[in-house]
């Protein structure tokens, strides 16, 4: 617990410097040369898809493994094993990052649109050259919360199951599906088991943090609405989990989220995520970053409770 809580401090202080080593960067290396030796062996679809399952078998070996003979290795030092401990679970936290881009768009539409577009590009896998500020308010919010899930809530779920190990597990299972699980030409098979994987893995973080938005938004933010809106349109988005977050935010704030968007120039229609009670604006964005660190600290509560209770 308190390893956990010197993590989320020091995500929350300095979040993810670019400049500093992080397994997320290596993760994404490794999935990128896993790619280009699957397109070299195998040439059918089936084939490609066979890869990605091999993919993904290989690459839960080596999030769990490796971790965990770095930690066997340091378990005799105590002060360098807790260093260890605590730098695994920070590098798979991602609240002050998703903090700091929000904020960031909403500083570059002050500007202009375009620099609001051309940052918000930097987050986001849709067409962002055509959008209007609504909608780039609108990206921006839907980002931080299915992050807040995949970023925050879903690392935090495996590390207090499974240790430091279960969270970079975790952490490759997300990345290979930003890199490799767009459902389009190029990834339809290839990034088949990836996504699978991805969706499976986030069954219980996904459900967990919709309902935690709600408790940490008591006497703060429209929780009745949250849940009915939850209840109502979590399943308005193609993807099995995502919805969860997305439509306790939307209810939460009274806005709508959701709508078609182009991605890599083809166009996904999506159904409507809440109802347009309130008139999008930046403060909005703001409102759901808070939503996001009410959630993890009722986590980190609940947690903390858990474990008095087994003592």
């Amino acid at each position: 617990m308190i390893n956990i809580l010197l993590a989320v401090a020091l995500d929350f202080l300095i979040g993810d410097p670019y400049s500093f080593p992080h397994p997320v960067k290596l993760m994404g290396k490794i999935i990128s040369l896993e790619e280009n030796m699957a397109r070299k062996i195998f040439k059918s679809d089936k084939g490609l898809k066979l890869a990605g399952l091999i993919i993904v078998i290989v690459n839960l070996f080596l999030g769990f493994s490796i971790p965990l003979l770095l930690l066997k290795l340091v378990a005799n030092n105590k002060i360098v094993y807790i260093i260890m401990n605590v730098y695994f679970i920070y590098t798979c936290i991602a609240g002050r990052c998703l903090h700091h881009e929000a904020i960031m768009v909403s500083k570059a539409m002050d500007k202009s649109l375009d620099e609001g577009r051309k940052r918000l590009s930097y987050i986001v896998g849709r067409d962002t050259s055509q959008l209007s500020e609504e909608s780039i308010i609108k990206a921006t919010i839907e980002t931080v919360a299915e992050n807040t899930s995949d970023g925050v809530i879903g690392p935090l779920f495996y590390i207090v199951v499974f240790g430091p190990p279960g969270g970079l597990v975790y952490k490759f299972i997300n990345t290979m599906d930003s890199m490799l699980g767009y459902m389009n030409e190029r990834y339809m098979y290839l990034g088949y088991f990836p996504a699978k994987f991805d969706d499976l893995f986030n069954l219980i973080p996904a459900r967990i943090t919709g309902l935690l938005m709600n408790i940490g938004s008591l006497a703060r933010f429209d929780v009745k609405n949250g849940l009915r809106i939850m209840k109502r349109d979590n399943k308005n988005h193609k993807s099995p989990n995502s919805g969860y977050p997305e439509s306790a935010v939307a209810g939460l704030l009274g806005i709508q989220l959701g709508g078609g968007n182009y991605y890599k120039g083809q166009y996904v229609d999506k159904p409507y995520i809440g109802d347009k009670v309130n008139i999008l604006n930046k403060n909005h964005i703001k409102n759901t970053i808070e939503i996001m660190y009410r959630t993890e600290m009722v986590f980190l509560i609940f947690h903390g409770f858990i474990l008095m209770l087994i003592r």
